[in-house]
């Protein structure tokens, strides 16, 4: 029973930090209002928080195996709630932005770690499965809920209010874990400190996803963002180079033996990219074409977040017990590929109930698909890298989702300029914007899929019954 009652500390704060990644785009203009960021600076409410998250993963990760794992959860979420309060208390732009900045911080100390705690708490396959399929239910629908949750709070209490619910939640989160969670000595730093390799790669991953988040501001090929890039893969590549020479490194280049890790992660990065993006992108056709609001917006997604958060609770364990993870894995990509499919023809008056209430539900694959790659991505670590992976997993979902966003975004923007100037109305240019990024949303799946179909294999010691 001890064991489930963790799970629900882990999941609960995985839910406090996607909420948080959410919430926030509802508040967007109420924020802008009440302290006095101008367009170009409220983008950083979002990317303070994303830049630090990602960046930090890897290396929280790492040091989990060394210090700890219970030890880096507390932390983390005593980090995160203490920012939150800062972030709800702030009387301007920069305190906001360095109270979302500290939020990030936090937010990758207790990621980091969660799944390596979940994997080493769930050993048996088939109770694994079931854990993870909670656990992803809270991280697929987490996105969605959030959206509601701002618009709630924006609209009966203030934004302050997006950020003081933290507070509850995370005090809860830390008083449970405490008795709940089992403890771990860790290795020592001793075992891995490496400060080189963990500067290079932190810097790496950060600059990395400011790159990304800029590109739409900058464009792909000018002069900031191709610098910016050059650079960011010459920390990276000098991170591996360390790795593959430190007598103690941050990063084993071992964990990468596994084609499951190496599959798993990249399938993640493809699959995430259209994911994150299909929420961003459908919530901004939802308001700039067909006019909705801030609120009416969430509860239109509302299905998509209890279709995938239904099959991730109840449907996705017995699926992956009976078919295996990776079978599900390709069906759930299958009906990805279909939602987007179905987007790429969206109209500029569209009908809810006809045009985008069936993807809503056909967008439950992400419930197939989230549960089925977490498994098959951790199978491959051995047990004293399971904080390493784990760090691993949750950077490349937040790379992915970065990139997602940054890409489609880009091409969405570009189309709709371009039919803007050969004199289309307005309504008619985004929706061919939108239209061009769900289209190639579609083909990150499709290459998902092959690459999944390719190299992934399903781990032997959960064999699937002919």
């Amino acid at each position: 029973m001890s064991r489930w009652l963790a799970l629900i500390v882990l999941s609960s704060a995985a839910l406090m930090t996607i909420l948080d990644g959410s919430i926030v785009t509802v508040a967007m203009p109420a924020i802008q209002r009440e302290l006095g960021f101008s367009p170009a600076e409220l983008s950083w409410t979002v990317n303070a928080y994303l830049i630090p998250f990602g960046g930090l993963l890897l290396l929280a990760g790492r040091l989990g195996d060394l210090i700890g794992r219970k030890t880096m959860f507390l932390a983390g979420n005593l980090v995160f709630t203490a920012a939150s309060l800062l972030a709800g208390l702030a009387t301007g732009p920069g305190t906001l932005v360095a109270a979302r900045f500290l939020q990030g911080v936090g937010s990758a100390m207790a990621s980091a770690v969660v799944l390596g705690i979940l994997v080493t708490l769930f050993s048996e396959p088939k109770e694994r499965a079931k854990a993870i399929g909670v656990f992803a239910f809270t991280g697929a629908a987490g996105a969605s809920i959030g959206q509601v949750v701002g618009g709630v709070l924006t609209d009966a209490l203030s934004w302050n209010w997006i950020f003081f619910i933290n507070l509850p939640i995370g005090l809860v989160t830390v008083l449970l874990a405490i008795p709940v969670l089992p403890k771990d000595r860790g290795l020592g730093l001793s075992a891995g400190a490496d400060v080189i390799g963990a500067l290079l790669v932190t810097a790496g991953l950060m600059l990395g996803i400011y790159t990304a988040v800029k590109i739409e501001e900058y464009g792909w090929l000018s002069g900031h963002t191709l610098g910016l890039g050059a650079l960011t893969l010459a920390l990276l590549a000098g991170f591996v180079a360390r790795q593959a020479t430190a007598r103690e490194p941050l990063m084993p280049l071992r964990i990468f033996r596994s084609r499951n890790v190496v599959g798993g992660n990249l399938a993640q990065i493809l699959s995430l990219s259209a994911m994150f993006a299909f929420q961003v992108i459908v919530a901004l056709y939802m308001q700039r074409v067909l006019s909705y609001g801030a609120l009416q917006t969430g509860l239109a997604m509302l299905p998509a977040a209890v279709a995938i958060g239904g099959i991730s609770l109840f449907v996705s364990a017995r699926l992956n017990t009976r078919f295996g993870e990776r079978n599900v894995l390709l069906a759930g990509l299958v009906l990805l590929v279909a939602a987007m499919a179905w987007l790429a023809r969206v109209p500029v008056a569209a009908n809810y109930t006809t045009d985008l209430l069936p993807v809503m539900l056909l967008i439950a694959g992400g419930g197939l698909v989230l549960p089925a790659l977490t498994t098959l991505g951790m199978s491959g670590a051995k047990a004293d890298d399971a904080g390493l992976a784990s760090g691993v997993f949750n950077t490349t979902q937040q790379v992915g989702m970065a990139l997602g966003v940054a890409l489609l975004s880009t091409l969405a923007a570009a189309e709709t300029k371009g039919a803007l100037a050969g004199g289309a109305a307005e309504a008619v240019a985004l929706t061919d914007g939108y239209r061009l990024a769900f289209t190639v949303s579609a083909g990150l799946l499709v290459a998902a899929f092959v690459l999944s179909a390719v190299v992934l294999r399903q781990p032997k010691d959960q064999k699937v019954p002919a």
